[in-house]
């Protein structure tokens, strides 16, 4: 059998990393899907969805820090649940959606440079071959980059290899 689940949708805030005991990394974030319509009257509605969404590896690590408020996602991945024990001592269910792939797709939060390309990665897939290895020091989200060169030049083409379809 096989399952999936894809969302696109805002996030709703900054997402946080952290690392198992183990030191693999995990990206949490949460993710509102609107949707709306017009109900039989002609008046527009609206409801919203939100959704846990864990990336783990070496692509949460890529990731992370283009993950800020506001920003829209694409993510494609399967559905976890899980059974805990809330604050207040009773037992609790959740659902996560456990992430394959995420792509960014832009809204608020984009950063754009004078070439009018999105200095982040853009409207890309991100996977394990995006990452560099680096872990970052805990409680440090972000990590500073150097400026890209290039002034509006096309990056060049990827390989089949790369493509994750």
């Amino acid at each position: 059998m096989y399952q999936t689940c894809i969302i696109v949708g805002n996030l709703g805030a900054d997402a946080e990393m952290r690392y198992t005991p183990s030191g693999t990394a995990v990206s949490n974030f949460r993710v509102a899907v609107n949707e709306r319509w017009t109900d039989r009257e002609g008046q527009p509605q609206e409801k919203t969805t939100w959704f846990r969404v864990a990336v783990w590896g070496r692509q949460a690590e890529a990731i992370n820090q283009y993950l800020v408020k506001g920003k829209q996602v694409l993510v494609e991945g399967t559905i976890d649940a899980s059974a805990y024990t809330a604050q207040d001592g009773t037992p609790r269910a959740g659902l996560e959606l456990r992430a394959r792939n995420v792509r960014l797709l832009g809204g608020r939060g984009d950063d754009w440079d004078s070439g009018g390309r999105n200095e982040g990665p853009g409207d890309e897939w991100m996977d394990e071959s995006r990452s560099s290895g680096n872990r970052p020091a805990a409680g440090n989200r972000r990590t500073s980059q150097a400026p890209r060169g290039g002034g509006g030049t096309p990056p060049p083409p990827a390989d089949e290899g790369d493509i994750p379809f």
